[in-house]
């Protein structure tokens, strides 16, 4: 059901939300010739999935953090700054708190991408872009539990991810220098440096 979720994402990728998804990788790369960063969100398991898209968009050198939306309204959206591109990851486009989010984030934000599976809902309508998420149906016996629906976010933010640090000409040199840590930082590095 994943996979067939994913072959469903690519197609739409290379059709429909072709141009949607060009002007998502512009405004990433205009975000970082400003000097802002991405900021990604998402409530449940869209959250897990927004805090991984975070840290894949920081490893491949586009400055990012990942906003916890129940957080952001007690304070958190204090992290914000003009400049910042604004991800939010939410399958029925309708989570009270990614709704909450909407007026501050349009206010101080200088875009903001929706990652969606309903592209009628009121984040998508209130997004400059919206990613189309959909799937025909969860992986979970009763379509109920979030497992297609994030498959397919996760590869959509790889997607993005990929996309950008090829557009920003990032090489190995630029990955070692981020990932000094672990297998990667030691196949990365140079012989001086161990």
């Amino acid at each position: 059901t994943e996979a067939a979720a994913l072959e469903i994402l690519a197609t739409r990728l290379e059709g429909a939300m072709a141009a949607p998804f060009a002007r998502a990788v512009e405004m990433v790369l205009r975000c970082g010739e400003g000097h802002g960063r991405v900021v990604v969100t998402g409530m449940g398991k869209s959250g897990i999935i927004a805090q991984k898209i975070a840290a894949t968009l920081s490893s491949t050198g586009s400055p990012a953090l990942f906003l916890h939306p129940a957080e952001a309204v007690h304070g958190d959206l204090g992290v914000l700054m003009r400049g910042d591109v604004v991800i939010v990851l939410s399958a029925s486009g309708e989570t009270e708190e990614i709704l909450r989010l909407l007026a501050t984030v349009k206010r101080k934000g200088d875009a903001l991408i929706a990652f969606c599976c309903n592209v009628l809902s009121t984040l998508a309508q209130a997004s400059d872009v919206t990613l189309d998420c959909s799937v025909e149906r969860e992986a979970c016996g009763l379509n109920l539990a979030p497992t297609a629906s994030t498959t397919a976010m996760l590869a959509l933010g790889d997607a993005l991810a990929v996309a950008v640090s090829l557009r920003k000409g990032f090489r190995a040199e630029d990955f070692a220098e981020l990932h000094p840590g672990g297998k990667l930082g030691k196949q990365l590095a140079h012989l001086g440096e161990l």
